[in-house]
């Protein structure tokens, strides 16, 4: 019989959670491969990394019953060895050590190269750029910042992922470059919080820099902009949108609520008139741009009248994409400290109502479109559709564009026009006009 040292290890790194961890993912695969380590994603290995999320109370649910899948796993002799990593762990390496004690090693965010150690490979400084992308070969998350200084109250981010810290512009545009080299086309930009780049190494605001460095790289088609915050936001940034044509003329930028008594106790430093007024000024500077937000509702002390003025709001602002979000109590927040009063089913009727606005809204945007062309991206076959994406759009979030595939073939990766023959709430139908 083969005994477990013989066996040759395959590590299988499984990722839960956001962007944010899809990268750091990609970057501990890149570091394990420059080892020479075998690593998969999500697929069979003796070894498995479980990277993890700790944001609300679903994501980290869905991360323990993932860590506890793996043990049993591993009590059953299927796999080796099982390690932790990424925000959940964290924020509760304690506890989980004690209630889930089989995990071999728990490890926080901030612990890359002892998690390296731990699975045989050493940290390798000269890797910039350097990761295994596991997203469609035609885009990649760019991370440019890591932590928050923010102080919102409902957030435990500052806790997980520490101050804000930005990556110096070089080294942004040489990953880019890399990314680039490998056939990545569209980079989506992502950090905490990216109106707030450069403060910590320029001593200003520097997103409209970067971005003037990163449309110089060669290959990249476009350039998407993720989780900007309101308070601050560097309106040159705009400029640069309108006259480059390499940036998406899209920023999602979560806003989480509209009640000045619910932005003033989520500490989130606006108002209603000045969040208003800083839209309009978006959609003055780039009449065509798309803006995507999310909100939360059920947050302690919402009344039914600060719900109100919530849903005319969204009606009012008619946002190209929006996402709503039930309130989740977590430890160790500022709001923490206030009463959870808002019952859960009424928080899931609320979200209800807003996404129910919002998909009117979408349709009748959406209503409009029939007849336009527009640039698509196609990322995958589906069926009998290919699945594309204009640059109003960003992976898995928001609209698609379904083209029959029994009509013409197309690659994943290529970009195409096409006009908009029929439309959904949130899917685009289309037949090609030009391949290429």
């Amino acid at each position: 019989m083969r005994t477990k040292s013989l066996k040759k290890n395959k590590i299988n790194v499984v990722t839960l959670g956001c962007s944010k961890n899809v990268y750091d993912s990609e970057v501990l695969m890149g570091q394990l491969q420059a080892s020479g380590k075998e690593v998969v994603h999500e697929e069979e290995g003796n070894i498995v990394v479980i990277n993890t999320c700790g944001f609300i109370n679903n994501a980290k649910e869905e991360s323990v019953n993932t860590i506890l899948e793996f043990v049993q796993k591993k009590e059953e002799g299927a796999v080796d060895k099982v390690f932790v990593t990424g925000c959940l762990s964290e924020r509760y390496k304690p506890d989980l050590e004690k209630e889930i004690p089989n995990v071999d090693e728990y490890f926080g965010t901030t612990e890359l190269p002892g998690l390296l150690k731990a699975l045989g490979a050493d940290y390798k400084h000269e890797l910039i750029g350097e990761r295994l992308t596991t997203t469609p070969k035609n885009y990649a998350y760019l991370k440019i910042a890591e932590g928050c200084d923010r102080p919102c109250s409902f957030c435990a981010i500052p806790l997980m992922r520490g101050k804000h810290k930005s990556t110096p512009i070089e080294e942004v545009v040489l990953e880019a470059e890399k990314l680039a080299a490998k056939g990545v086309k569209e980079l989506i930009l992502i950090a905490q919080d990216l109106t707030y780049y450069g403060l910590d190494l320029y001593k200003k605001r520097n997103l409209a820099e970067l971005l003037e460095a990163l449309v110089k790289v060669e290959g990249i088609e476009w350039i998407r902009l993720h989780y900007a915050f309101p308070t601050g936001f560097p309106m040159d940034v705009l400029e640069v949108m309108n006259r480059e044509p390499k940036i998406c003329n899209y920023i999602d930028i979560p806003l989480q609520h509209i009640s000045d008594s619910i932005l003033k106790s989520m500490r989130r430093g606006t108002t209603k008139e000045k969040t208003t007024q800083l839209l309009q000024d978006f959609r003055k500077a780039v009449p065509n741009m798309t803006i995507r937000t999310t909100l939360i509702v059920g947050y302690p002390g919402e009344t039914e009248a600060d719900f109100q003025i919530l849903k005319n709001w969204v009606q009012e602002m008619r946002f190209e994409r929006l996402g709503c979000f039930t309130y989740s109590h977590e430890e160790n927040t500022h709001a923490y400290n206030l009463e959870d009063d808002v019952p859960e089913e009424i928080k899931r009727e609320r979200a209800n109502e807003i996404m129910e606005i919002q998909s009117q809204i979408s349709w009748e945007l959406n209503q409009e479109k029939i007849g336009q062309e527009f640039k698509v991206v196609i990322d995958r076959k589906e069926g009998n559709y290919f699945i594309g994406r204009t640059e109003f759009d960003s992976p898995d979030v928001d609209n698609e564009v379904l083209i029959d595939a029994t009509e013409t073939y197309l690659k994943t990766g290529e970009y195409t026009t096409v006009r908009i023959t029929d439309a959904a709430d949130f899917d685009l139908y289309g037949d090609v006009v030009i391949k290429g």
